[in-house]
């Protein structure tokens, strides 16, 4: 069986267009490959093979193209380590989180090859007796998505997998700064056997431009996009002149809740689990900790703790836990809100270092206040900022106290208190004792200005299709 190897694969790349972008270790700085970039004509190109490439992608068998996706599945598996590798030389984060990343993103491919077969349709009892009323599901078409630096892997696969997996074509446009990732995982399914109109990967001579393309091309039907809201609402409106579907998971502002009543070192595990995950730069990590009084001073010191025992290192180091941030003005950005937290009069529980490079010390402000700035704003970055309360009315409010409403947390073992909280949150989704929550079998997004539309479970493959209803007369 074919590997992929690292060093043929940046080979064939850097040689297979004219035109480059390069590609650097945030962690050293050093050049690791260079991926090819696409002229207006080359990507529209690319869309009119996909929309000729899906006519007979949608015409294969549910059961054939779930078999394809299998495939692609086990390769991921089987390259696991080469995968991971790449990510974290592109991307940073360490080489577990990265193996972890691949596996993820694998079970998403997994979880769609079993749904494809599953897209059911259904018998409507009719009005009348002489009518038999049906509906089914059909692809929308030629599908796009553009995607981030932070899960290079798994926000392509949570796309692409139901996509393909509906009868759709599928396009995607990775981040500049982490592309080497898409194209690796692409080429394994190729090597599965999907055909490569189906399923392409595209870096544009710009990023707006790209967008302005996907956007207003007649022969796309569906845009996915993950990263900010300013972006998300930008393309939303562009979408809006030909009426294409959208699916938008965008920013968070992701409250950690410990109550009064909650197993306070199991809380400290979720938060360092939560905040701490790729340097704090993912979209539903935790943002800003709401504590209880009563319990505030125990909570810090342990969480405290426990951050500095974490390890500041280049991800392919072993037992490194924190990875570098992804640019100069990702740092300058995080530090910015550090220093107005402390001008405000928030406190670092230690010594703030700084360190060379792309790499920041893991901190945490105690003495925190809900209308400081770092509260109100996505830090992405490993910064903990940890606010006082006192009633559950107050913590409530405060939680909900933001635009975005994609992920949430909270500690408690009083299960009259759980579910009040669960129901209150304006959050997509709700972490209740536990830090980590995305998994492919359950519905990924959110409410207010962090999106629209689910990825992920049952609800996923629907993005993909249009149901279509059918009424048989004259029976």
């Amino acid at each position: 069986m074919q590997q992929i190897q690292n060093k043929s694969l940046l080979s064939f790349m850097a040689s297979a267009a004219e035109q480059t972008i390069t590609v650097t270790n945030p962690a050293t700085g050093e050049q690791v490959g260079q991926a090819p970039v696409s002229n207006e004509a080359a990507l529209m190109d690319s869309i009119e093979r996909a929309h000729v490439a899906q006519k007979e992608w949608a015409k294969l068998p549910a059961k054939t193209r779930a078999g394809m996706l299998n495939r692609w599945y086990q390769l991921i598996l089987e390259n696991k380590d080469d995968l991971a590798r790449i990510m974290t030389l592109e991307q940073g984060k360490p080489l577990a989180e990265a193996a972890g990343e691949v596996l993820y993103g694998a079970s998403f491919i997994e979880w769609f090859a079993e749904e494809a077969k599953r897209t059911y349709g259904e018998s409507i009892p009719g009005p009348t007796a002489d009518k038999r009323l049906v509906t089914i599901k059909q692809p929308i078409g030629v599908a796009c998505a553009i995607t981030p630096w932070n899960f290079p892997i798994a926000m392509i696969t949570r796309k692409a997998g139901p996509a393909l997996a509906a009868g759709c074509s599928f396009i995607v446009k990775p981040s500049d700064s982490t592309p080497l990732s898409a194209f690796a995982t692409v080429e394994l399914a190729y090597q599965a056997g999907i055909p490569r109109d189906a399923l392409q990967v595209v870096l544009g001579e710009s990023s707006r431009k790209i967008g302005a393309i996907f956007t207003s091309h007649p022969l796309i039907r569906k845009l996915s996009f993950t990263g900010s809201t300013q972006v998300g609402s930008v393309l939303m409106a562009q979408s809006a002149k030909d009426i294409k579907r959208t699916s938008m998971e965008l920013g968070g502002n992701a409250p950690f809740i410990v109550f009064d009543d909650a197993d306070i070192d199991a809380a400290v595990q979720g938060a360092m689990a939560s905040k701490f995950r790729n340097a704090g730069q993912t979209c539903v990590c935790a943002n800003r900790f709401y504590v209880h009084d009563a319990v505030y001073d125990e909570f810090v010191t342990k969480f405290d703790a426990a951050v500095q025992q974490l390890t500041i290192g280049n991800g392919l180091d072993e037992g490194v836990n924190i990875g570098p941030v992804i640019s100069a003005s990702a740092k300058q950005g995080i530090q910015a809100l550090i220093d107005r937290a402390i001008e405000q009069g928030a406190k670092p529980t230690t010594e703030i270092k700084a360190l060379d490079g792309l790499f920041m010390q893991p901190v945490v402000l105690k003495d925190v206040t809900h209308n400081m700035d770092i509260i109100q704003e996505e830090i992405f970055g490993p910064v903990a900022p940890v606010v006082r309360f006192k009633t559950d009315e107050e913590l409530i409010e405060m939680a909900n106290d933001t635009i975005y409403g994609l992920a949430s947390y909270f500690y408690s073992q009083n299960i009259h208190r759980v579910w009040k909280v669960a129901e209150a949150l304006e959050y997509g989704m709700v972490g209740i004792n536990e830090g980590i929550i995305s998994t492919e079998v359950a519905p990924f997004g959110g409410v207010k200005q962090s999106g629209i539309g689910r990825e992920g479970a049952r609800q996923g493959i629907d993005e993909y299709m249009d149901v279509k209803y059918l009424c048989f007369g004259g029976n």
